[in-house]
């Protein structure tokens, strides 16, 4: 049996260009020293896989019979990566495939790239596409909602094992350059299937281009800094953006924020994030037009948008980059209590932005999206944050993703719509008793009160339409100018400051 799985490996890896035919006999042999075999014969195979998952789990259920592993998903990832590093190009062979595809287009070499974490498993295809995605229409354009089952939950096993594993600081976290080719813990994921692409960045700094193992959106990259240093908004990351779009300019560049509740995951390591795809905050019009004395050669506009966003445009990358850096500082210091903005509290700052670059037209644009992290009694965990009463959808901090229109959702929200859905169709009255669901209370009331044709048919339909509109209402929580009179009145007085 191992023998057949060896082959269709060796054959699917011919096939996606990991390997060349020159490449076989190496790479088989690293396979049968991985699974500790000393036979082998090679078999006719014809076949054509997208990914080597199918493959992958056959192998595994071998290695978990035979001890090599215990039978649990970190393992079993741990393990089938040490498989597909058998088979997996140098760094530099990836390095130099993507320059040479580059000369000849900047999408080829994206393409290939892109294509090889997936053919490789460092993309976990099968997984992502098991996440439930639509999208659902708003006044302010068609928002993208996923609801995240891509991630599996940790064994109890893993767990345990897990504690009596000594911490330790190599890499120093996930996004650091020496998770290349990192053989991985129970603690750590391995990375031996992980290439990155120098990014020829100006002043001396060095990035490099990597993609997301967990691509919420299509070529989801992310762009890490060589150092492992704090993520910092300024002058600098607008720059670093721009430039980014000057070497890859059919994807989007843009940045976390660098303060807690409204910055991302990961504020330890400075980094940003891209991808060949286009949201809806980057299809939304400008609202309305300003101008800055000095600043003629830039278009400046307020977007239509649930958070608060200034967007630059223009040919001229200099002037772009010292306004966008003037809009910065004056935010960082601005307050205006009768919108709840408050710049700093007990010298804690609040005020930062979300900056997302792009290429359109020929013309650089610059999104810089205004945020606040300050705390109240009546809102702990954060003024311009998810509120209580959308909690039962999305709690979670909204960071550069959910800013631009697209939410992540937890992966509880799917057996808790469907059993929403039963509910809807049955008309039941009350569902409090019902543990699962009982958090939703009070909006299934009023969707059984708004929805008075609710069917089979279109009862999860309703659903999904409906948990749009909540995540619209997240975005409207996190924008710290409301769209409304008073809050568009502000929005006006912070822009005529910016002199």
């Amino acid at each position: 049996m191992m023998n057949y799985e060896i082959n269709r490996l060796i054959n699917f890896a011919t096939q996606q260009s990991l390997i060349s035919e020159e490449d076989k006999i190496y790479a088989t042999n690293m396979i049968l020293g991985v699974l500790k075999l000393n036979e082998f014969n090679p078999e006719e195979v014809n076949e054509r896989l997208k990914t080597p998952t199918p493959i992958l789990e056959n192998i595994l259920d071998y290695a978990a019979e035979q001890n090599l592993i215990e039978n649990t998903v970190t393992e079993r990832d741990l393990f089938d990566t040490e498989i597909m590093n058998c088979v997996m190009p140098r760094p530099s062979e990836v390095i130099n495939k993507f320059n040479e595809l580059y000369e000849v287009s900047e999408e080829k070499a994206t393409e290939y790239y892109y294509n090889l974490s997936i053919a490789s498993n460092y993309i976990r295809k099968d997984r992502i596409d098991k996440n439930i995605v639509w999208k659902s229409a708003t006044e302010y354009g068609d928002l993208d909602i996923t609801i995240n089952l891509s991630k599996p939950e940790k064994d109890p096993r893993d767990i345990a094992k897990a504690k009596l594993i000594k911490s330790s600081s190599y890499p120093k976290c996930l996004l650091c350059k020496e998770n290349e080719g990192f053989y991985g813990t129970i603690n750590h994921p391995a990375r031996q299937t992980h290439r990155i692409i120098p990014l020829d960045f100006t002043q001396g700094q060095k990035y490099f281009l990597q993609y997301s193992p967990y691509t919420y959106y299509n070529e989801h990259c992310i762009i890490l800094n060589d150092q492992h240093i704090p993520m910092k908004i300024n002058k600098d990351t607008f720059k670093n953006l721009l430039i980014f779009t000057d070497i890859l300019p059919h994807y989007f560049a843009g940045s976390n924020a660098d303060l807690p509740i409204v910055g991302g995951s990961i504020l330890s390591h400075d980094h940003y994030q891209g991808g060949h795809y286009t949201f809806a905050m980057a299809e939304a019009p400008i609202d309305k037009q300003y101008t800055v004395s000095g600043y003629d050669d830039v278009e400046i506009g307020r977007v239509k948008w649930p958070m608060s966003v200034v967007r630059l445009s223009g040919n001229a990358k200099d002037k772009l980059l010292d306004l966008a850096d003037h809009i910065l500082s004056s935010w960082r210091s601005y307050s205006d209590e009768s919108v709840n903005i408050l710049s700093n509290t007990y010298g804690e700052p609040h005020n930062t932005i979300t900056p997302i670059a792009r290429k359109r037209d020929g013309k650089y644009e610059l999104d810089l999206v205004l945020r606040n992290n300050r705390t109240s009694a009546e809102h702990p965990l954060g003024i311009f944050h998810p509120h209580d009463e959308v909690h039962h959808i999305k709690k979670e901090n909204i960071g550069l993703i959910e800013v631009m229109g697209l939410a992540v959702l937890p992966a509880r929200l799917k057996e808790e719509l469907n059993a929403l859905k039963d509910y809807l169709i049955n008309k039941t009255a009350d569902i409090s008793n019902d543990q699962m669901v009982a958090k939703h209370s009070n909006w299934y009331k009023y969707l059984l009160e708004k929805h008075s044709n609710i069917s089979k048919e279109n009862a999860y339909e309703i659903l999904q339409e409906e948990v749009g509109l909540k995540f619209l209402e997240v975005l409207c929580h996190a924008g710290v100018f409301k769209r409304d009179e008073n809050g568009l009145a502000a929005f006006d007085r912070f822009i005529r400051q910016v002199k």
